[in-house]
């Protein structure tokens, strides 16, 4: 299984678009994450139309009032018998990590905690964990450049982050 990781979007019109690469690959993955921080929902719907795909997101700490009623601020989710996390963050960047394992505590054994906020790219393991944070393909606040991220969900899970 693949899948299409972004966060941070920070889009507050119907103007705003994703730079093309993005939707060429989102548009051939299996499932679409976003890490939240999307500002409006006419975000996660655009995301909905890019493919065939499922999308799933979750809600972080700029978004408006209607997104924090409509999705949640933690996902968990299994594939190929990977449980997997997903939440925005908050806080500083330093130690976020941290904070975000902390709520996941409650979870008997999560392999991939996927997350946002920092817009800075972030693909490694910790304490038996991978940590993947795709960055932001659009805002470059606390990163040097614009990313995204592929995860591949095999008998392993392996990340890529893509620069833009």
């Amino acid at each position: 299984m693949r899948i299409g990781v972004i966060s941070d979007t920070h889009f507050h019109t119907n103007r705003e678009r994703l730079p093309g690469k993005v939707i060429e690959d989102l548009s051939t993955v299996d499932l679409i994450v976003h890490c939240g921080d999307f500002c409006e929902y006419l975000v996660f719907e655009s995301l909905e139309r890019i493919g065939k795909q499922k999308v799933l997101g979750v809600s972080g700490n700029m978004d408006s009032e209607e997104i924090k009623r409509k999705l949640p601020k933690r996902v968990i989710f299994e594939v190929q018998g990977h449980q997997i996390g997903v939440m925005h963050g908050s806080g500083p960047p330093q130690g976020i990590e941290e904070r975000i394992q902390n709520a996941f505590r409650d979870i008997d054994k999560i392999d991939l905690i996927i997350y946002g906020h920092t817009h800075a790219p972030a693909n490694h393991f910790r304490s038996g964990i991978r940590f993947f944070n795709p960055g932001s393909p659009t805002d470059k606040r606390f990163a040097k450049y614009n990313s995204y991220g592929i995860l591949t969900i095999e008998d392993e899970i392996t990340g890529e982050i893509i620069q833009i």
